[in-house]
């Protein structure tokens, strides 16, 4: 494991603030947005469809303190055509991942100059809560990044979006998850293709290097993979980058490169200020989680009894809800990992808790790839 500590140069101009929202294409938004509320506790917050203008594209959008993700899907056949050609290829995904910046046009012109693959160039959009200013560009696969500068909005999301007209009763009766923001996005790429696209981020958008792991560190008797967590100035929006390395047998990330038809999103990871209390609630409500073996548990114990670090958690209460533990010697994260969100072996989901520590989880992945390779050999791709 490496740990980066140069930045890189300050950029001039223009500043990625945060994670603004997550764009899934989807086969059938309502439905999509409807099981990620029953299931995660989120809540209907947005929509845009026939009722409001949009006469080729429904987009619902769902809401948990600061998460924001919007599932769009169409409503005519084959319009638009680039959404119906990446839902034949890639099944439900994530299309886009949208950044709140400051100084659009700054960081749009500097992105060009560079060479970034411009999608759609800045526009503008309002309504009666004033204007925001948009750009698209390319990234890894089929992945593209809205650059959103709201500074001149006051309204609740963004222009041509109505509050949503049904509330669901179902959800006022379930327990509350407490989900905050989006820790980091994962994406996967390739074999040999994680350090280019990396080297992007760092050329394009002035994001530098922040962690990294090679196969000699991360590996199983049958997989690996490689990493690199790229980051902006600020270290607030974090993207880890993978790739798998060769091995005996299929890694879990080349399951996914199959499956999707490319490089794409992997894992969405959303911070909790209690994760006991969120997985017990998110298991309640019918969430489906990877399972790790007894024997985890019991190694853990024997290393913690030599750490620095004391877990405050009862590791009772941990074991029985599968949370994995990574510590070094300033603190630790808790962490566990949805089974995937749709019938492709694709995106999935995780939930983490930090403690005064910044890491993605290292020990925990033999242990994590174990339980994937549990499940991988279930659907004869191991």
């Amino acid at each position: 494991m490496t740990t980066y500590t140069d930045k890189g140069p300050k950029p001039e101009s223009g500043r990625f603030v945060t994670f603004h929202h997550v764009t899934f294409w989807v086969g059938n938004a309502k439905q999509s947005a409807a099981h990620y509320c029953a299931r995660l506790g989120f809540e209907p917050f947005a929509y845009k469809g026939l009722e409001t203008g949009s006469r080729k594209v429904a987009a619902h959008v769902i809401k948990q303190n600061q998460i924001l993700f919007e599932f769009q899907s169409m409503i005519v056949p084959f319009e638009p055509e680039e959404m119906a050609d990446h839902l034949i290829k890639h099944g439900d995904g994530a299309k886009d991942i949208a950044f709140e910046v400051e100084d659009l046009d700054s960081i749009f012109k500097r992105a060009q100059e560079l060479g970034a693959i411009v999608v759609k160039k800045p526009w503008e959009e309002s309504d009666e809560n004033g204007k925001v200013r948009f750009t698209v560009i390319q990234t890894y696969g089929d992945t593209t990044h809205t650059l959103i500068d709201r500074k001149d909005y006051k309204g609740f999301y963004l222009p041509g979006y109505k509050k949503p007209t049904y509330q669901d009763p179902l959800l006022k009766q379930l327990p509350i998850i407490g989900l905050n923001f989006i820790d980091h996005i994962v994406g996967n790429q390739p074999d040999s293709e994680m350090s280019s696209v990396a080297e992007w981020y760092e050329k394009n958008l002035m994001f530098h290097r922040f962690w990294s792991v090679d196969d000699k560190q991360v590996h199983t008797e049958y997989s690996a993979l490689r990493s690199i967590v790229i980051t902006n100035y600020e270290e607030t929006i974090k993207m880890p980058i993978n790739e798998p390395a060769p091995g005996k047998r299929k890694s879990q990330i080349q399951e996914y490169i199959d499956y999707y038809g490319g490089a794409g999103v992997q894992h969405i990871a959303m911070n909790t200020s209690n994760i006991i209390e969120a997985i017990t609630n998110l298991r309640a409500r019918g969430l489906n989680f990877l399972e790790v073996p007894d024997k985890y548990y019991d190694n853990l114990r024997k290393r913690l009894q030599h750490s620095k670090v004391k877990v405050t958690e009862d590791l009772d209460i941990l074991q029985k809800l599968k949370i994995l533990v990574d510590y070094d010697d300033e603190g630790y994260l808790l962490q566990i990992f949805t089974k995937n969100m749709q019938d492709r072996p694709t995106l999935f989901l995780e939930v983490i808790q930090r403690k005064n520590h910044q890491g993605f989880g290292v020990g925990n992945f033999k242990s994590l790839f174990e339980a994937i390779e549990a499940d991988q050999a279930e659907r004869g791709n191991l």
